[in-house]
């Protein structure tokens, strides 16, 4: 689950910022690439913490 927000999160990332650089996407505030860039990595750190975590 948190594998899947993370890569979904990560994607979006990527393709929001390029297409953003490249100025095809003006509208789209910084805030909305922050959210997405802060939802990949709490996400990943979740995952990769619970992925050690012994049981």
């Amino acid at each position: 689950m948190l594998l899947n927000i993370f890569i979904i999160s990560l994607l979006g990332f990527v393709t929001l910022y390029v297409l953003r650089g490249i100025g095809m996407i003006t509208f789209i505030s910084g805030g909305v690439i922050t959210i997405l860039l802060m939802t990949m990595v709490i996400s990943g750190l979740t995952w990769g913490i619970l992925k050690t975590r012994r049981y």
